[in-house]
């Protein structure tokens, strides 16, 4: 007897502050009950046979409503109700991520000789992302992601491009070893898609930059834990960080295009530590 179902985010995860409300076709309030811990609703009081209107709400997620049929029994299942976030947009639950490097990747394109490209990767590098429940004042938008590279990890697969790479005509890793991103502030642009602004420090030159970010979604993983999958893109131009040596071919191309295009494919652990494998 009563009303049995689940609230849940889109990945799965109980909304356990919800709030279950069942009407019957008058609009008249039969039921009220809060979910428990694991986004449950169960009541046992038997409800009169006929169709009921059921309400879903949740402070930070968009109201869900839907019909449900009490039986003879005076039972009614409404199954699993997913519950949106406010306006429509996404992020992991809220706590501390930390970046995963081995299942990570942080890499940059730069156009060679105006007709081809050249791929890059920095090896190491680190990171953690805190996300802020939605519900108070600024919501999401002051979660936060802070980001640090070693700079003398590029690898494009060519030792001699990478010493120059290396070398004070670029990176000069050994005056500016690290590079850093801390984010300002989060704002979101579509289900699932964010704008990160931060300040990017490379070279000894720190300048604001926005990332374009994908939420793809969280699951668990073979150690117990559970990730979170993030894919950012920007773009960035070498004067901007007082990168300007190029080598200007007979035919006027540059061999080296002026603009990068970073490209970040990045799992985040729940918690403040990695696994251990």
């Amino acid at each position: 007897m009563g009303l049995r179902g689940q609230v849940r985010t889109r990945d799965g995860w109980a909304v356990q502050h919800a709030v279950v409300t069942m009407t019957d076709m008058t609009g008249a309030q039969v039921l009220r009950e809060p979910v428990d811990e694991n986004g449950t609703v169960r009541t046992d009081a038997a409800l009169a046979p006929g169709p009921y209107t059921v309400i879903v709400t949740a402070v930070g997620y968009a109201p869900v409503a839907s019909t449900a049929l009490v039986t003879a029994s005076g039972r009614a299942e409404v199954g699993t109700v997913v519950l949106a976030r406010q306006g429509g947009v996404e992020l992991p639950p809220p706590g501390v991520w930390s970046l995963d490097p081995a299942h990570s990747s942080v890499s940059a394109v730069a156009q060679h000789l105006g007709i081809s490209s050249v791929h890059g990767r920095f090896k190491e590098f680190g990171g953690r992302i805190e996300i802020f429940e939605a519900a108070g004042a600024g919501g999401h938008e002051r979660s936060r992601v802070d980001a640090v590279i070693g700079a003398a990890s590029i690898d494009t697969g060519n030792a001699l491009r990478d010493k120059h790479l290396k070398s004070p005509d670029f990176l000069d890793v050994e005056r500016f070893p690290e590079i850093t991103y801390r984010s300002t502030a989060l704002t979101p642009v579509g289900p699932d898609r964010w704008t990160v602004h931060g300040q990017l420090s490379l070279h000894g030159v720190v300048r604001d930059v926005d990332l374009d970010l994908s939420y793809l979604g969280t699951g668990p993983d073979p150690w117990g834990g559970v990730r979170a999958a993030f894919r950012a893109t920007t773009e960035l131009s070498r004067e901007d960080y007082a990168m300007n040596y190029n080598q200007v071919l007979q035919a006027g191309i540059s061999a080296i295009g002026a603009t990068l295009r970073v490209e970040l494919d990045i799992q985040a652990v729940q918690g403040e530590n990695l696994p251990a494998a």
